[in-house]
């Protein structure tokens, strides 16, 4: 890491820190992540400029994983076959909300075809923005909206599902997993992850830990979650890299795409809102845990924000690894329409 990468990367964690701490003084739900977001965003648009290691950030994301493993247990085979119905449903909705959001794109904000669909994209953010750079759209437009998109889900998210029928007050406290088990753990998800950067599938250090740790926890060879300051930890890096994305991104650019920032928010809340309704009266299970899963925001932040706000990690994991998964393929084949 170079001294220039290692002082914008201490920067923005010591930003992302106060705002966590802030807000979890404040008593926010999903306060690190929270807290964490905002105010390196605020930071970023009034000229700091903050990044993140990449190195600093997949130890967010592993410890997010590890976390988020330790939701699945020994019944997790009987559950995921009552998925199968919310699983389609997802697909449909993350297909409403591409199709109703470039629509609207190209209609009211005068988007041309690439750029509306990658802006609409609800989710895959590097995806659509790699595709973007590379001469797909405008590269500048798509960006402006999907970290906005991002920071808003993750920030006024959590706050609307307070009161709904299952928060952490509700989730039974668990036991920290003993350092040596959770080092051990972390080694192996490391390497799990590093297998799967070689497919190129997104999130693959949080996408690693949690397949080891839910591997561990459905045959019993652990218990309970890592340390909770250590999850702390995990919300403010993941939160802290999400503002750090705001990082030469101009104040007028901001203003320019606010407009359609708004519109896309919107149509992605709204939609994975309806679904999500349409699932729990079909399944009965708690309307805000399905809210979070079908959200579209990055699988790392409401990953976070579902562990955060005591919903089933792994049926909120399950759904957002399928929402990536559909959107890999779905994304280019509705391009090239």
């Amino acid at each position: 890491m170079s001294r220039t990468l290692a002082g914008h990367t201490a920067l923005s964690l010591a930003v992302g820190l106060i705002g966590a701490g802030l807000a979890t003084i404040a008593g926010l739900p999903a306060a690190p992540l929270i807290g964490a977001a905002i105010t390196t965003s605020a930071a970023a648009w009034a000229g700091a400029t903050l990044a993140v290691d990449t190195r600093v950030r997949d130890v967010g994301f592993l410890i997010i994983g590890l976390s988020l493993g330790s939701g699945f247990q020994a019944d997790i085979l009987e559950k995921a076959g009552s998925w199968v119905l919310s699983l389609a449903i997802l697909c449909l909705s993350i297909f409403a909300t591409l199709m109703i959001g470039k629509w609207l794109m190209q209609s009211l904000a005068k988007a041309d075809r690439e750029t509306a669909t990658l802006a609409s994209a609800p989710g895959t953010m590097s995806m659509a923005i790699a595709m973007a750079v590379e001469g797909r759209g405008d590269a500048t437009r798509v960006t402006v909206i999907q970290s906005m998109r991002l920071l808003m889900l993750t920030a006024i998210l959590p706050l609307a599902l307070v009161g709904t029928d299952a928060s952490m007050a509700d989730a039974a406290p668990q036991p920290s997993i003993d350092w040596l088990h959770l080092c051990l753990l972390a080694l192996a998800g490391w390497v799990c992850a590093s297998l799967i950067k070689r497919t190129g599938f997104p999130a693959a250090l949080l996408v690693g830990g949690m397949a080891i740790s839910a591997l561990a926890h459905v045959f019993g060879l652990v218990h309970g979650t890592p340390h909770p300051w250590l999850q702390f930890v995990g919300y403010c890096l993941i939160g802290s890299v999400i503002g750090s994305r705001f990082s030469g991104i101009t104040l007028a650019a901001i203003r320019r795409e606010a407009g359609s920032t708004a519109l896309i928010v919107a149509v992605a809340a709204i939609v994975s809102a309806i679904f999500a309704l349409c699932v729990s009266v079909i399944t009965q299970l708690p309307i805000g845990q399905i809210w979070v899963a079908f959200a579209p925001g990055g699988v790392e932040a409401m990953a976070a924000i579902g562990l955060a706000m005591g919903f089933d990690p792994a049926y909120v994991a399950v759904h957002h690894l399928a929402r990536i998964s559909f959107l890999t393929l779905c994304l280019p084949l509705v391009l090239k329409r």
